[in-house]
């Protein structure tokens, strides 16, 4: 592999000098800080210092990222893997199609000490490159680099079970970031059999005022599903009533509701392929038609 020495260090001359590939690195080290070294018998001791990285990557940091196994340094012509440089590398991501980042959760250091050395790298080089936001998704496994991300920066965005979403605009002025998910989406089932009927239920966990009421079968959506859809399945677990959507008859829409989030809710026009009821029994207290 051919290198590019980045820098020479000698008692002498105590004369750093840096490539133009590496010319707006900071020094890794202070000079001022590094004892002169002693010489034994009239030999002056002398220790250089060479950065070494593939020449196919001095063009772009973005191709051929600054690792561990990339930089070595000479002490009297013995070659030494660099711990002073481990650090300087960019955390692994792909662009979005806005002009951001979206790191790769699934390479993330688990090291909160090297993953903050990483970030702050990788944010001033993304900042160099006009980026506009950075998505970082942090796995619950690693929750313990979330109070590192916040410390550089970052904003919460939205949390699911198995993790946490952290955002960081680069620009100046305003973040253009879409906000977390502002609604709930509820259905009912209101379901109609042959004798005119509806079937109601009564739940079996609801507030001190809502005992005994009975209602139509409702829930919330899951992701990806369909409006009628979920409409039809709530219908079946609560009561075990096999239904087939018709037509959405009613919606409302409120504010601030669940965790101050919008929601919306639709009623659903079922029609009932099956009367035997089964009631959950984990969810509802009773279930009929009438």
């Amino acid at each position: 592999m051919e290198c590019s020495c980045s820098s020479l260090l000698s008692s002498n001359s105590m004369e750093t000098i840096y490539s133009t590939q590496f010319s707006s690195f900071k020094p890794l080290f202070d000079l001022k800080s590094i004892p002169k070294l002693t010489s034994f018998k009239g030999i002056s001791a002398k220790a250089s210092y060479d950065t070494c990285v593939p020449k196919k990557g001095l063009s772009s940091i973005d191709e051929q990222k600054l690792g561990a196994a990339d930089l070595v340094y000479h002490v009297n012509g013995k070659i030494n893997p660099s711990y002073l440089t481990r650090d300087l590398r960019i955390l692994d991501g792909f662009d979005d199609e806005y002009g951001g980042v979206i790191v790769d959760s699934e390479r993330l250091p688990a090291n909160p000490n090297v993953f903050a050395s990483m970030l702050r790298f990788s944010v001033s080089h993304w900042k160099a490159k006009e980026k506009k936001g950075i998505w970082l998704k942090l796995p619950v496994e690693k929750s313990d680099l979330v109070p590192v991300a916040v410390k550089q920066g970052f904003e919460y965005h939205h949390a699911e079970k198995g993790y946490v979403m952290l955002t960081y605009w680069l620009p100046e002025g305003p973040s253009m970031l879409p906000a977390n998910a502002s609604h709930q989406v509820g259905v009912g089932g209101f379901v109609v059999n042959d004798k005119n009927e509806v079937l109601v239920v009564q739940e079996k966990h609801c507030a001190p005022s809502f005992v005994g009421l009975w209602k139509i079968p409702t829930g919330f959506i899951d992701e990806s599903e369909e409006i009628y859809a979920g409409a039809v399945r709530e219908v079946k677990e609560e009561t075990g009533i096999d239904t087939e959507f018709l037509e959405v008859v009613a919606f409302r829409h409120v504010h601030n509701v669940a965790f101050e989030k919008s929601d919306l809710f639709f009623i659903c026009m079922l029609k009932p392929l099956s009367t035997r009821i089964i009631v959950d029994v984990h969810e509802i207290q009773a279930a009929k038609f009438g």
